[in-house]
């Protein structure tokens, strides 16, 4: 299938989604006629969500489409034998999927942060959870910097293989002696005629096993010499040369298939022509996808919380203990509603802070509001889903204990709880800054 065209707003949805308007036109004269029916239960399989744009909504209805290819069966095989998704990474490119916030100019959709948190959480509720969006992830906000920031050429020759699929990016910026910490770090690239050349070392760089290109963070003039320590760090999308970059995965507790990494690189040429931006302006250009990364996160953790509850209010009405479903019990019943609510109220503030986002206001306050909420509501809802399955939970053929394994990282990553609330102490409160 050809890539998704702007002028046609998302070929591959808008042809097939007959079935789709259909149930939709029906949701809408129902919510008229009953407002107090308007969400479909928490126990199907990817509901349509009525306060969506039609845009949202087609996206919804598409990516459910594929993801319905992909059960959790298929997920719990990749985990168990730490396979790549091939199969559901070239799905998800064929279709245009990638270029979903990618200008039109070189194949994308030109959505908003809007559709493509619509979609990344419906990757995660179809049951994928994090690995199915890890796979994806850096293609879908990574590249923000460059669509904002680059010129032509670079736009031209970095976006196209990337919303292609012919290309895999990489992210890298945290190292390992500054953490958060980003302003300190010790990576520098020295110039050298019409090159720069790259000294340090990265941690937690996901999919470098996979990726032929890196968008890489690094200081290229001294701390010492700067009048401001947000000066002098010079972003870099450039090819991963393995030859001068060695690379060591790190053993994890969940998320086994997507590879997470450790770079150590010396000598490592980089043409002037990957600079992106300004020498010394790279903090600025970085800080332009972290708001829309938290938004994303956010979307993906609520996806994951959700099938967490769907897959436990299943087990709840199946399975019976003393003459009864568990589910009639209220230790069980009222839990998992409270996450329902809980996860929902998340998904709300989610979808205005990506709405605030796309409309050009500064979202820090809102982004790392629902980064927080979403990473609490969706770990207390995989730990409920484990526990309601009791020792059945336990075990991997009920899925549940992977999406608890997986759901730690929104609470850690890209940036702690405790730097969430930071920012609102700072920002909102107007409180004094505490680290």
């Amino acid at each position: 299938m050809a890539l998704v065209e702007a002028s046609r707003g998302l070929i591959a949805a808008r042809k097939n989604l007959e079935l789709f308007s259909a149930s939709s036109r029906h949701l809408q004269k129902l919510v008229r006629r009953n407002h107090r029916q308007f969400h479909g239960r928490a126990r199907e399989y990817l509901p349509a969500l009525p306060d969506l744009s039609e845009s949202q909504s087609e996206v919804r209805a598409a990516i459910s489409k594929i993801c319905s290819k992909f059960p959790d069966d298929y997920w719990l095989d990749i985990d168990n034998t730490k396979k790549w998704p091939s199969a559901f990474t070239d799905a998800i490119a064929k279709d245009g999927w990638l270029g979903i916030c990618m200008p039109s100019a070189y194949g994308g959709a030109d959505l908003g942060l809007g559709e493509a948190t619509v979609m990344m959480q419906t990757i995660a509720e179809s049951g994928g959870g994090m690995t199915a969006t890890s796979s994806i992830h850096m293609n879908i906000f990574g590249l923000s910097p460059v669509v904002k920031y680059g010129n032509e050429e670079q736009q031209k020759r970095m976006l196209v293989p990337l919303i292609q699929g012919k290309e895999r990016a990489c992210f890298g910026v945290t190292e390992p002696n500054t953490g958060l910490d980003t302003l300190k770090l010790q990576s520098f690239a020295v110039k050298d005629g019409d090159d720069y050349v790259l000294k340090g070392q990265k941690m937690w760089t996901s999919t470098a096993q996979r990726a032929e290109k890196i968008l890489i963070l690094v200081r290229t003039t001294p701390l010492e010499k700067v009048t401001k320590s947000s000066q002098g760090l010079s972003l870099f999308y450039t090819n991963l040369d393995r030859e001068h970059v060695q690379m060591t995965e790190i053993p994890k507790m969940g998320r086994a298939a997507i590879d997470t990494n450790s770079l150590f690189f010396d000598g490592w040429k980089v043409p002037k022509r990957d600079l992106i931006g300004e020498e010394g302006g790279g903090f600025k250009l970085i800080m332009h996808g972290m708001n829309a990364e938290r938004i994303l996160l956010a979307g993906e953790a609520i996806g994951l919380g959700f099938a967490a509850v769907r897959r436990a209010a299943h087990y709840a009405a199946e399975r019976r203990v003393f003459g009864r479903a568990i589910g009639q019990n209220q230790g069980i019943q009222h839990p998992l509603a409270e996450s329902w609510i809980q996860l929902e109220a998340a998904r709300l503030m989610t979808m205005q802070a990506a709405r605030m986002y796309d409309d050009g206001f500064a979202t820090g306050e809102y982004a790392n509001a629902v980064k927080y909420l979403a990473g609490e509501a969706a770990y207390t809802a995989c730990e409920r889903a484990v526990l309601a399955h009791g020792g059945m939970g336990y075990a991997k053929e009920y899925h549940v204990e992977r999406y608890l394994r997986e759901v730690m990282i929104p609470r850690i990553a890209p940036v702690s709880q405790e730097m969430c609330l930071n920012y609102i102490g700072e920002r909102v409160l107007g409180l004094p800054k505490s680290y």
